[in-house]
């Protein structure tokens, strides 16, 4: 089975672009043990969103869609940011309208990753 590249990252770590849009990266201060079982958490927790919804089963289905948020905070990308150098959260903006447009058109982003 073909293996997916590595998303783009942005220079400061912070996010990555998928189809020219910003998504905020887990907390790097993680360590590699926390942060496979908040992964490991999170695939759970999809995987039950997935059955709940096959299921027809809405409250399931809102349980699920809560565990996913709780752990997406728990790694850092969702909530207050990680960062602490009073940068904004551009979490789900696209990139060509944030100050990482210039690094973007650079390295020639197309927004097709």
């Amino acid at each position: 089975m073909p293996t997916r590249p590595s998303p783009l990252t942005t220079p400061d770590g912070r996010y990555i672009v998928v189809r020219g849009r910003l998504w905020r990266t887990a907390n790097p201060a993680l360590s590699d043990e926390a942060r496979a079982g908040l992964v490991a958490d999170l695939m759970r927790a999809r995987r039950a969103v997935a059955t709940a919804r096959r299921a027809g089963d809405d409250s399931a289905e809102a349980a699920a869609h809560a565990a996913v948020d709780q752990t997406k905070r728990a790694l850092g990308e969702r909530g207050p940011v990680w960062w602490s150098d009073g940068a904004p959260d551009l979490n789900r903006h696209m990139v060509r309208t944030t100050p990482y447009a210039d690094w973007f058109h650079e390295i020639g982003g197309t927004g097709e990753r």
